[in-house]
């Protein structure tokens, strides 16, 4: 039996006191696209968080599998350098740093902790152009300070092309499609459709049906008050859009 790409199992999670996820379960297999949809407060994004290594959440119980391993023990870098991708809401800046110097570093902290070489910088700007180029980045932006004075929409088409080139096992994307008009929509959702394979799994946390329009999901889990509570096809992000997350929470309570 073929291992899954993310493995979840009763996964519990507090900060501060307050209990956030209440028991995920979750399986994704390798070379599927799967959706979470939730309304705002129900513990989606902490979820994201959670994966990536952020501080501050404590796990109290459960295990999250990637590729078979337990990556509840390794720190955030090293879920990184094992095929984790992390794309967030609200990508930050970090002033003083150049884009294409952020770029090389992180391919290349990744080439290190597969026991690779650097790479050329000749392939890196091959790389760099070729991914930029189906997402409709120009040279000059990414000579400008990472996401500094960025729109949203290049903002969210930088991290694209970051996960373009690291090329990651697992893609998490949180909330993608926040602050996108419909072009920038469409412009990053053509780059994450163009990294789905047989083998590399995505994990797509939205509020709104719109976003799997573009980025169709294989298949779509409910997110209420801490745990998954419903699992279907692409259509009930449909029946969500038409009938709201209410009928989910009351799924939750029977």
């Amino acid at each position: 039996m073929t291992t899954p790409m993310l493995e979840i199992r009763n996964l519990h999670v507090r900060i501060e006191e307050r209990e956030i996820l209440k028991g995920v379960n979750l399986i994704v297999p390798r070379g599927e696209v799967h959706a979470i949809m939730g309304r705002n407060g129900s513990g989606k994004s902490t979820l994201s968080y959670v994966l990536a290594g952020k501080e501050d959440y404590e796990v109290t119980e459960g295990e999250v599998l990637l590729d078979g391993q337990n990556i509840l023990e390794m720190e955030a870098d090293e879920r990184a350098a094992a095929g984790l991708f992390l794309a967030f809401q609200y990508p930050i800046e970090i002033p003083g740093v150049a884009t294409m110097t952020f770029l090389k570093a992180a391919m290349n902290a990744q080439r290190k902790a597969r026991g690779e070489g650097e790479i050329s910088t000749p392939d890196f700007m091959r790389a760099v152009k070729e991914a930029g180029a189906a997402l409709r980045i120009d040279s000059d932006m990414l000579k400008r300070a990472l996401n500094v004075g960025f729109s949203g929409g290049e903002k969210k088409r930088a991290e694209v092309l970051q996960m373009a080139l690291l090329r990651p096992k697992m893609c998490v994307l949180d909330e993608t499609d926040s602050g996108l008009d419909i072009d920038a929509l469409q412009v990053v959702s053509h780059g994450v459709n163009a990294l789905r394979d047989g083998e590399r799994a995505m994990l797509v946390i939205t509020h709104y049906q719109r976003l799997l329009n573009h980025i169709v999901p294989d298949v779509v889990h409910v997110f209420s008050d801490g745990r998954i509570v419903e699992s279907g096809d692409k259509s009930l992000a449909l029946e969500l859009e038409a009938k709201g997350y209410a009928g989910f929470d009351e799924t939750k309570a029977a």
